[in-house]
C-alpha cells in the first residue's frame, strides 16, 4: 500500500512542532515499539562515531554492529539529503 504525500507532510510538520525533549520523548514512545527506538538511537550513535573520525572497523568494533551497518550509516552521512550533517552541526553550537 501506497502513503500519500499528505501523511508524510503531517509527520514532519509534527516533528517540527515538538517544543523540548520531554515532548519528543513522549511522541516517539507513543510512536515507536522499543526495538524501532533502539534502532534509531543506535543509527544516530553511529552517526556520531563517523563524524568524530573514528575508523569504521573500531565504531563497529565499539558498537557491537557489523561493517555493512556503519557503511550504511556512512553513505547516508556523506551522500544523503543533509540531515545528519544539519543536527550534527546543531549540537555543536
Amino acid at each position: 500500500m501506497k502513503i500519500p504525500q499528505k501523511h508524510y507532510r503531517e509527520l514532519y510538520t509534527l516533528f517540527a512542532s515538538i517544543h523540548n525533549p520531554e515532548e519528543a520523548e513522549k511522541f516517539l514512545e507513543d510512536m515507536l515499539t522499543p526495538k524501532e527506538l533502539d534502532s534509531l538511537a543506535e543509527r544516530w550513535q553511529l552517526i556520531q562515531e563517523l563524524d568524530s573520525g573514528l575508523p569504521q572497523r573500531d565504531i563497529a568494533e565499539k558498537l557491537h554492529l557489523s561493517i555493512s551497518k556503519i557503511t550504511r550509516g556512512s553513505r547516508a552521512l556523506q551522500y544523503g539529503k543533509g540531515g545528519f550533517r544539519m543536527l550534527l552541526d546543531r549540537l555543536k553550537k
